[in-house]
Parts: structure tokens; C-alpha cells; sequence
């Protein structure tokens, strides 16, 4: 059985910022294929949600980034695009 969780739901459960890992998965090559997935809601409305192990491939992912300030600012500059939220998270200290 493959468990599915929203988008959303990850970013609550890692207390990470929603856009920031929108951002990340925007581009489906930075998970392994099959990890992100579209839930069509509607005619034309979907939601983005992540397998279980396209979750700890992100969590690794996040984990390997913050091993020091100049990798967070490094990763945030390669995998996000826009600036609002690459200023917004850049200051959260590393876990």
C-alpha cells in the first residue's frame, strides 16, 4: 500500500514553509519518479501530495542542505526561484 499526504499536510508535518517546498518539487526531476503526485480534485483543480518515500527524500534532502548556512543559502539559490521566499526562510536557523 503507498500512502499519499498534501503537499500542505508535509510542510505542516516537517514545519517547513508551504511555498518554499512547492518551489522544490516544482521541477519533478528533484525527487525520484513516482514520489510526487497530482490528485485531480475537479475538472481542472489538482492538488500536488508526496509518497512516503518522496517525503523522506525530501526530508533528506532539507536535512543535507542545512548542514551549515552556506549550503541552506547555497540550496535555497538553486531550488527556489523567487526571492519573497528565499528571504523569508534564509534566516531560519538550521535543524
Amino acid at each position: 500500500m503507498t500512502n499519499l499526504c498534501t503537499l500542505e499536510y508535509v510542510a505542516e508535518m516537517l514545519g517547513e514553509d508551504l511555498e518554499m517546498l512547492e518551489a522544490i518539487i516544482w521541477n519533478d526531476d528533484n525527487l525520484s519518479y513516482g514520489a510526487i503526485v497530482s490528485v485531480h480534485t475537479g475538472d481542472d483543480e489538482s492538488i500536488t501530495a508526496l509518497t512516503d518515500d518522496g517525503i523522506e527524500e525530501l526530508k533528506d534532502m532539507l536535512s543535507d542542505a542545512r548542514v551549515s548556512q552556506n549550503t541552506w543559502h547555497a540550496f535555497l539559490e538553486d531550488f527556489v526561484a523567487d526571492p519573497e521566499i528565499i528571504a523569508r526562510v534564509k534566516d531560519k536557523r538550521p535543524r
